[in-house]
């Protein structure tokens, strides 16, 4: 009788279930769909399909690092190789006649950069660790150098610049306007994000978990470490090459400097500020350097050491990242204890924001002091306009940075001990 009833509660939460993972897969293409009704200026488009793109891509890179434990320093090849594939596309399109509706595009940039990853991948997967980062390295920077010799392909220093608008129209719709660009950039990041999801609950993606953890006891248990390596690394590569003629459409131009060394280190960063260890991690940590090399660029010229500061603050304190930082929460919750931690947050917040405020404030005030123009004393900050080479806002930022950190130093034991409480699990009688 009771394992009549348990197979029928679990009939019953079976749907339950399911919900329980569609749900969020149709939150956010309801989400999506609805940001260009928000946010519909001409900018504001661009910064999210920018966005999508980046997510996209890192959530491909994430394939290789987080689920195989690959590090590349040279991934950004298979993404700019599938966005200049797609620009000559595009071209062909135009000069060729070439029938090729724009919303297939970045499936053509999707296969040319398989193609390439299982080339390199034949001979890069048979080791990992830091023979594998190395050979990317070197492979990386063998294709960027070859960007500026194979012109044919690589346009040179110039790059290659398409026009997405001449190609046959797609339902009436010929992608002149940004928002119809959103739409398509829209669509792909969903589809893509659930292969990519799907993908991590196959066997192969649970075995290239394995593979990462312990590549000795996987191959004891009879899969070839070397095969799975190389699944991962083409997935990876096809979702990259993805990403690129995504990136061809929405900008209709790549350049080299989309196959450089420094487009691969932004997407590591990018992967290890939001959590390798998620899936959701690469998504916030595209979103969060989004919004920092977007918004935050237009408000400062020093943005970058803001982003520097903050990555390195996230793999001393938080090794798993923004997400993971989110997700230490997790227990406190389920335990009912999460109210806990409430006020010594609530004390912590003001004089934290204070400190970074103050401390951002000072590194503004140094920066425009030692790059101003001769004469250009004034700067505003926070609408506030003053003199930068007066005494009196340095006594005043200075005062604030070491008040507010001596107010965080003396709440640090008690939001401590209150985390420690929120955690603590009572034995079982």
């Amino acid at each position: 009788m009771s394992v009549v009833s348990e197979n029928a509660s679990e009939a019953t939460q079976s749907p339950l279930i399911v919900w329980s993972q569609i749900l969020p897969w149709i939150m956010a293409s309801v989400l999506l769909a609805a940001l260009p009704f928000v946010f519909g200026s001409g900018s504001a488009l661009t910064i999210m399909n920018q966005m999508a793109i980046t997510i996209i891509f890192a959530l491909a890179y994430n394939m290789l690092l987080g689920q195989g434990g690959m590090l590349s320093f040279g991934h950004a090849v298979y993404m700019g190789l599938g966005g200049f594939f797609c620009v000559h596309l595009m071209n062909m399109v135009e000069y060729d006649n070439l029938w090729l509706p724009l919303p297939f595009l970045p499936l053509f940039g999707g296969l040319f950069g398989l193609m390439f990853a299982t080339i390199i991948g034949l001979f890069s997967t048979r080791r990992a660790g830091t023979v594998f980062a190395m050979i990317s390295l070197g492979v990386g920077e063998l294709i960027a150098a070859s960007s500026i010799i194979v012109v044919a392909f690589f346009g040179g220093e110039e790059g290659v610049s398409g026009d997405r608008t001449m190609g046959p129209t797609a339902l009436g719709i010929d992608f002149a306007s940004q928002k119809e660009v959103y739409y398509l950039t829209a669509f792909w990041l969903v589809l893509s994000a659930l292969a990519m999801f799907l993908f991590s609950r196959t066997p192969m993606g649970r075995i290239a978990n394995a593979v990462r953890d312990n590549e000795e006891r996987a191959e004891f248990l009879g899969y070839s470490q070397r095969y799975v390596r190389l699944i991962s690394f083409c997935a990876s590569g096809f979702f990259c090459g993805i990403a690129g003629g995504l990136f061809a459409i929405n900008f209709e131009i790549l350049t080299q400097e989309n196959l450089d060394l420094t487009s691969s280190g932004i997407i590591l960063l990018i992967t290890f500020l939001g959590g390798v260890g998620f899936f959701i991690g690469p998504i916030i940590g595209a979103i969060v350097f989004t919004m920092l090399q977007t918004v935050l660029s237009l408000y400062t010229e020093i943005w970058q050491l803001y982003l520097g500061v903050l990555f390195l603050m996230t793999v001393m304190f938080f090794p798993a990242g923004l997400t993971g930082l989110l997700a230490m929460h997790s227990l406190p919750y389920r335990l009912g204890k999460f109210s806990l931690l409430l006020v010594p947050y609530a004390k912590m917040a003001l004089p934290a924001l204070v400190l970074v405020l103050s401390s951002a404030s000072l590194l503004e005030l140094l920066f425009h002091a030692r790059h101003a123009s001769v004469g250009e004393n004034e700067m505003t900050l926070f609408g506030i306009t003053f003199d930068s080479h007066a005494l009196t806002p340095w006594i005043v930022l200075v005062v604030l940075l070491v008040g507010s950190f001596m107010i965080v130093k003396r709440q640090a034991p008690s939001l401590y001990d209150a985390w420690q409480s929120a955690n603590h699990m009572e034995p079982r009688s």
